[in-house]
């Protein structure tokens, strides 16, 4: 196996009684990067991370993480990956001391500093029980946490559930800050796809039981685009360069990777297109072109 590979999913199918979540799913995440997965509620975001994490045995296909099948980790390579579920924390009714000390046992290589660092950050009480805590606080804690395991690779689970836009933005600038060296791997979802945007080197975009793109961020910003224009056409189908047309309005609207010039002039030859547009998009933007609006 690879060594630089610190995930490799290979055609990994679920289902969930007879509905099924994913068919043939394979992807790569290499050492050093930083991923995000974005998929509407119910695409099987947690359900891969339950399968990586060896919670969740697939119906069908393997899943290797840092090297080893996830349905016979050890003990010692579980010790290397830190895991941050969308509830933020466990055992709430510990204080920051008690809750240090508890996670350290697990832990060969526990670093206290970096848990202290970030914790001073906070304007709490020393004895104040976790569960007392805003949602934020709280999430700075879940990350102190994480960053005194000193993990190769970080796996987040909708890590923004639940934080003001502060929050939001000082857990990205401490992550980021962690991960700067290279030697960290990350693989993260959430619903507040402008966080990913400043985070994600990769993204891998999921919709019901497939996966629609696996590509690096900056191309996707740079390639895809939305186009508007007026035409008196009644029907513009969707496919392989007109992603998910809409009309609103007076004009309609797509999403195309196709260069732009190329798509302009089909557009104006197909269907007589006037006052065309074209506009760079953000990757919440891309997200919706990619998996529509409903």
């Amino acid at each position: 196996m690879n060594d630089n590979l610190i995930i490799d999913c290979r055609n990994i199918t679920h289902y969930y009684g007879n509905r099924l979540v994913f068919r043939d799913l394979s992807f790569q995440v290499e050492k050093g990067k930083i991923l995000g997965l974005l998929g509407k509620n119910g695409t099987g975001k947690t359900t891969i991370i339950n399968i990586l994490n060896g919670f969740l045995r697939p119906t069908r296909g393997t899943a290797y993480v840092l090297g080893e099948d996830v349905r016979d980790i050890r003990p010692s390579t579980k010790g290397r990956i830190g895991l941050l579920l969308e509830q933020h924390i466990q055992h709430p009714y510990m204080n920051i001391f008690q809750i240090e000390k508890f996670y350290s046992k697990f832990y060969p290589n526990w670093n206290s500093d970096a848990y202290y660092k970030l914790i001073s950050k906070l304007k709490i009480t020393s004895r104040q029980p976790i569960s007392t805590m805003s949602c934020g606080q709280r999430s700075q804690v879940a990350l102190g946490l994480l960053f005194a395991q000193d993990p190769e690779l970080l796996i987040l689970d909708d890590f923004s559930m639940g934080l003001d836009p502060g929050y939001r933005r000082l857990f990205i600038e401490n992550l980021k800050e962690f991960v700067s060296d290279g030697a960290k791997t990350v693989f993260l979802t959430s619903h507040i796809i402008q966080d990913m945007e400043m985070l994600i080197d990769d993204c891998i975009v999921f919709d019901y039981g497939r996966t629609i793109l696996h590509k690096p961020t900056t191309e996707i910003l740079e390639t895809f685009h939305r186009f508007r224009f007026k035409t008196k056409a009644k029907m513009i189908r969707s496919n392989q360069s007109f992603l998910n047309p809409e009309q609103i309005g007076d004009h309609w609207e797509f999403y195309s990777f196709v260069d732009p010039k190329t798509i302009s002039l089909i557009i104006q030859e197909e269907y007589n297109a006037t006052d065309i547009v074209v506009e760079k998009i953000s990757l919440e933007d891309a997200f919706i072109g990619l998996t529509g609006k409903y």
